[in-house]
């Protein structure tokens, strides 16, 4: 009984506008910031090496390199701070997880582009 009327509620709070993005995608997070009285939109891209949790407690981490330097940042996905997420780039993985780019750096940290075939999804 408790389980349903938590999911009832979790389910106002959830976003209707998430694309759906997998590990290994380049996406473009832009994400509210408020400065005094002023709020803007502030674009982090990167390479999504981890989702965890599920419903509104779901969590992304994305990763970029900024001057040589690795930079991790968490987003919870149903968060009203976030304005959208786009999906630049898809990447062929095959791990759940993509800790082991911390460790690579240069052209070792390039994925390979996962290829969508355009005219299989219209015929259907």
């Amino acid at each position: 009984m408790s389980q349903e009327l938590m999911s009832m509620v979790e389910k106002t709070c959830m976003k209707d506008d998430v694309p759906p993005f997998e590990i290994g995608d380049t996406v473009d997070v832009h994400t509210r910031i408020l400065e005094g009285e002023k709020e803007r939109i502030q674009i982090f891209t990167g390479v999504v090496i981890a989702r965890s949790g599920s419903g509104t407690r779901e969590m992304f981490t994305v990763r970029r390199i900024v001057q040589g330097e690795g930079v991790e940042r968490k987003f919870p996905l149903h968060s009203p701070r976030i304005a959208k997420i786009e999906v630049k780039r898809s990447g062929v993985v095959r791990r759940a997880k993509l800790y082991y780019l911390r460790d690579r750096t240069g052209k070792a940290t390039r994925l390979k582009e996962r290829r969508v075939d355009r005219s299989k999804k219209s015929a259907n």
